[in-house]
């Protein structure tokens, strides 16, 4: 227990998690919460943010250019993984059982997001923690036409990294000294709007349950 309290205030300080792994460890988060069944707690919406944030701040040493070009790039192919893997695992999915690194309810509340959205979950869904994840897997798994699937990932990739990182950079270049005083409460901000509609999402499932009850 006392691992993983100091596993989520790690989490919690990505100045560090930046400043240890830079720019390899924002594509990997990047890369893994898009494409991987097991990256759904990730915290991949802040991430981008802060990474924008501390290019504009001079914490990261990259190119905004250069940040944004990869983390598509981590985003896009992320998600082309997570389809092949829908695709070749197909039901097998279903049957697996529950783990740390896995949950079947996840898997199930993506696909209804998704049955109900369609393209809307590939393109808008990658603003929602877990529908990003097991979005591109049900895709897979349904097997949605490859060119319609490859559209849809490159503009939600695209929408969802510039937006997010962009807002980070032009924020830190604007506000650069008074930013570093508020980014707990930034991070929590994040935290906090990003797991609001996985809540509510989850809310509302208990209480169609309840009802039917």
């Amino acid at each position: 227990m006392q691992d993983f309290w100091n596993y989520l205030q790690h989490l919690i300080d990505p100045e560090k998690l930046l400043r240890e792994g830079g720019f390899y460890v924002v594509v990997f988060v990047i890369f893994a919460e898009t494409g991987l069944f097991f990256g759904f707690f990730l915290p991949g919406d802040y991430l981008l943010f802060l990474a924008g944030m501390f290019v504009a701040t001079g914490k990261l040493d990259v190119n905004i250019y250069v940040l944004i070009a990869g983390l598509m790039a981590a985003a896009i192919s992320g998600n082309f993984t997570g389809y092949w893997f829908g695709r070749k695992t197909g039901p097998v999915l279903y049957q697996r059982k529950d783990s740390f690194f896995f949950k079947k309810r996840f898997l199930k509340a993506a696909e209804a997001y998704y049955n109900k959205q369609g393209a809307f979950a590939l393109i808008m869904g990658r603003f929602v923690p877990i529908v990003r994840t097991f979005a591109p897997i049900i895709a897979g798994v349904v097997k949605l036409d490859f060119r319609k699937f490859a559209l849809y990932n490159v503009v939600g990739a695209v929408f969802w990294i510039a937006s997010l990182t962009l807002l980070g950079y032009f924020l830190g270049k604007k506000f650069e000294k008074e930013i570093n005083q508020y980014l707990l409460y930034i991070i929590l901000g994040f935290i906090v709007i990003t797991t609001l509609p996985v809540i509510i999402a989850f809310l509302r499932k208990r209480s169609v349950s309840n009802n039917e009850d």
